[in-house]
């Protein structure tokens, strides 16, 4: 779950971070007072939780309200980085002479902390082609960010002289902030350097652990209400999260991938095995799942409906391992209401089941109905029902879905 930045300068203002002022606004007018207020020059930028505005045109820089009412009726209705625009963020401008870039992030096992000299819109050119200007360490997590640490890695990075003490300690806070907020991503960028040496948070983003959300009521509230919170969840992602919410057994988990194979896989390691199988055997998933004990068939009808709807899937395969915990004609209830509700013929949408266990019979006749499903035999590997669906995948010819 990433912050919007008027959320993410929030929070850092709130921790003693220098951060420009400035405000969010719904509409021209709102957006023309803010800058009457501000009283100067301001930057105004698409408020869209996604990285890269300044790019894709998304930020631009006023001297008054009437300029300002101008670029938000730019913005506004505006498609950047696939989400639309409908509210800006109006901030005071920075005086900027140098731009510098700092981020936190976890590694495979504990934090890392990567920064370079050579901040602003380029930084995406600068890690692919110039990667010398990067510096990038491991963070002890007992014991953090250190001043001396930083201080050297800033010195690597060809910062010298009274501003290495400055970045030195901004850094520390940063982290000290990152951890608070349980992050998983903050990066700012830029970090601007007045003329005189002062520092300012101009560019910050800041990706959360949607697990710590009751940690942090404001936001788990906003989530909650307005969906302000999430960003990379796509429209499908976030039906499957309220279902979370609304229905009770449970927990689900679904993420979309780039492939073509549906997923509705649990039990975590086998899960996860069937997804690392399919690539092996030249399949590409469109999704993962994961699903804790005792969910409904409303809330696995939500997730089906969301798998069929994503207009790269043209198979679906069904992997459990032998239930235990759950019936498996709760599995194919879900499954006959998604492909009922969404119009799916098997025969043309391949899907393949491997679900044994309790009240397996029951479900074999459910499904039994819908001609075109591939329900495999009792002992049927994990293996073979990845294999299966990965052929049957490659047979498709572009009609797949909606019958």
């Amino acid at each position: 779950m990433r912050l919007t930045e008027d959320l993410t300068k929030a929070w850092l203002r709130d921790q003693g971070l220098p951060v420009p002022q400035g405000a969010a606004a719904h509409s021209p007018e709102t957006a023309a007072q803010l800058a009457h207020e501000l009283a100067g020059p301001v930057v105004v930028k698409a408020l869209v939780p996604t990285g890269r505005r300044g790019k894709a045109g998304a930020v631009l820089f006023a001297s008054g309200p009437s300029e300002v009412r101008g670029a938000t009726e730019e913005l506004l209705g505006k498609t950047v980085g696939g989400h639309s625009v409908s509210k800006v963020y109006v901030e005071r401008q920075f005086p900027i002479a140098e731009e510098l870039y700092l981020s936190f992030a976890f590694g495979a096992r504990q934090p890392r902390v990567l920064l370079s000299r050579q901040g602003g819109v380029e930084i995406e050119d600068t890690f692919k082609n110039h990667p010398g200007a990067v510096v990038e360490e491991e963070i002890d997590p007992n014991r953090g960010a250190r001043p001396w640490h930083l201080t050297s890695l800033w010195e690597r990075a060809g910062v010298s002289g009274a501003l290495l003490p400055r970045l030195a300690r901004l850094g520390t806070e940063l982290f000290r902030a990152f951890r608070k907020a349980d992050g998983l991503i903050l990066e700012i960028n830029p970090i601007a350097v007045a003329a005189e040496g002062d520092l300012s948070l101009v560019g910050a983003m800041l990706e959360i652990d949607n697990n710590a959300l009751f940690r942090h009521p404001v936001w788990e509230a906003l989530n909650s209400e307005e969906g302000t919170v999430l960003d990379t969840t796509n429209e499908r992602e976030q039906r499957v999260l309220q279902a979370n919410k609304r229905f009770p057994g449970g927990a689900m988990r679904y993420d979309e991938l780039d492939g073509d194979i549906g997923l509705l896989v649990a039990g975590g390691g086998a899960g996860l095995l069937q997804h690392d199988m399919i690539i092996a055997a030249g399949g590409r998933p469109a999704n993962h799942t994961d699903i804790s004990p005792g969910p409904t068939p409303e809330k696995l009808t939500v997730l089906l409906e969301a798998v069929f709807d994503n207009p790269k899937t043209t198979s679906l395969l069904v992997g459990y391992n032998h239930l235990q915990m759950a019936p498996c004609d709760l599995v194919t209830t879900a499954l006959v209401a998604a492909i009922r509700s969404r119009n799916i013929d098997p025969r043309r949408f391949p899907i393949v089941i491997r679900l044994f266990g309790p009240k397996e019979q029951e479900a074999r006749k459910q499904v039994g109905v819908i001609p075109g499903i591939h329900y495999l035999p009792p002992g049927a590997t994990l293996e073979e029902g990845v294999k299966k669906v990965v052929e049957l995948n490659r047979k498709v010819d572009g009609t797949a879905g909606e019958g």
